[in-house]
């Protein structure tokens, strides 16, 4: 059944869901319009995107299927960190010569995050520190080449060596090797920081339509994008629908592959209990390949997420699905209430690097963040803006590094991806 405009679709419950701080609904889109840009999808990458382009001076219409922020924008663990996944991948195509370009990319969302905050009046508990925490020796080793590498780039004033035996004090639980501490990083509300963003975009002119799928487009010197009920003709166009994307399949099929990630929210803890666990209110995130990842709201609750799935096939029950992680972690939370328990899709790409480039001269798109999407949605929205002004040095890096699809379609596809990290899941626990 196709949602009226009047009757808008809800949005999966959760903690954020519960907390948002708009109320914004808009229209479906039931006419043909035409715009100097039409944007596909209203996540992160779709409304940084629109709000860079018409800060720029550009008319901007943007298309979602859901509601602004209903995906992974909406229901992440809201941490906020540095650096490219697949940097590996990236550096050997890019080299040392743009490792400075790098690094700086893999912060950059950052700071427009932070600017965006002050200039917009956007309140979404954007809290700075996170840390690093080993569960395995190799990773207490990786954590101090991290250091180094870190250290060289002039954020030693940033970074702090945890060993084991002052972990506990930092964050209430003695199940960690080790832990680097970053206090660039940090997090936020997701949902918060997302329509905070649109409502700036709207404030600068951009037109948002909510429940309009995009079913067609139509390539040419201007672009039409077909929704059920109307049309954007545009001079260009950005696809930002990240794991939920199913557009321009002859490109994109196989590219990336949504994953599930799940989270609860626990009931609020007392002020003495929340300075015993983590008094610094640092996100926190393990070093295995399929990780476990927790922080606390505004509200003092625990947000503990993980139990990553590649299979397609949700938990029957996430609450269950997820307390022993929790329980193991910390058990002195054991008769705690779980207030809220949710899961998403994010965007896995197989070697980790993000995908960004065109489709012929202007259609453009950026998805696949492996867990990245909260800072480099913002960073890959600035590079999709400058491509579409004429500066496209650093998207054609990106569109230029080769990727493999999964072969044998999205079913099979997914199962060999999850055969793959059940393999890691193992590797993790040797």
């Amino acid at each position: 059944m196709r949602l009226s405009a009047a009757e808008p679709e809800p949005y999966p419950a959760s903690y954020y869901a519960a907390t948002r701080n708009e109320a914004m609904e808009f229209p479906a889109l039931c006419a043909d319009v035409r715009s100097d840009i039409c944007v596909v999808g209203a996540g992160f990458t779709g409304i940084a995107t629109a709000l860079t382009l018409a800060e720029r001076g550009y008319s901007v219409t943007v298309l979602e299927q859901h509601r602004v922020g209903w995906g992974a924008s909406g229901r992440s663990g809201g941490q906020m960190l540095g650096g490219l996944p697949g940097e590996a991948a990236l550096q050997k195509y890019w080299g040392q010569s743009r490792a400075d370009a790098l690094f700086e990319l893999g912060y950059r969302g950052h700071d427009i995050i932070a600017q965006r905050v002050l200039k917009y009046g956007i309140e979404c508990d954007l809290t700075y520190g996170a840390i690093d925490v080993a569960r395995r020796p190799r990773h207490v080793e990786r954590l101090k080449r991290m250091h180094e590498a870190l250290c060289a780039r002039g954020m030693e004033g940033q970074l702090r060596l945890v060993t084991a035996v002052d972990l506990p004090e930092l964050i209430g639980t003695d199940k960690y090797l080790g832990g680097l501490v970053n206090t660039r990083n940090g997090h936020l509300h997701p949902l918060n920081l997302c329509l905070g963003e649109a409502r700036a975009a709207v404030g600068l002119g951009v037109t948002v339509y909510e429940c309009s799928e995009v079913t067609a487009i139509e390539h040419g010197p201007q672009v039409l994008v077909r929704t059920a009920q109307g049309s954007v003709r545009a001079d260009s166009v950005v696809l930002a629908g990240n794991g939920y994307q199913h557009l321009e399949p002859a490109v994109l099929a196989g590219m990336v592959f949504p994953a599930g990630s799940y989270i609860v929210a626990t009931e609020p803890l007392e002020f003495a209990e929340a300075a015993q666990i983590n008094p610094d209110s640092l996100a926190v995130c393990d070093m295995n390949e399929v990780p476990d990842y927790f922080r606390f709201s505004a509200d003092r609750r625990l947000l503990f997420g993980g139990r990553c799935s590649y299979s397609g096939r949700e938990p029957r029950n996430i609450e269950k699905a997820m307390l022993p992680r929790l329980r193991d972690i910390y058990p002195q939370l054991s008769l705690k209430q779980v207030d809220y328990a949710w899961g998403g899709k994010i965007g896995i790409v197989v070697n980790r690097v993000p995908l960004m480039g065109r489709i012929g001269p202007n259609v453009f798109y950026a998805l696949g963040y492996s867990g990245h999407g909260v800072s480099l949605s913002h960073a890959f929205a600035e590079l999709l803006a400058d491509a579409i002004q004429g500066d496209s040095e650093k998207m054609d890096i990106f569109a230029s590094i080769p990727h493999r699809k999964i072969p044998l379609g999205k079913k099979f596809g997914s199962q060999i991806v999850a055969l793959g990290m059940l393999y890691y899941r193992l590797r993790d626990l040797l």
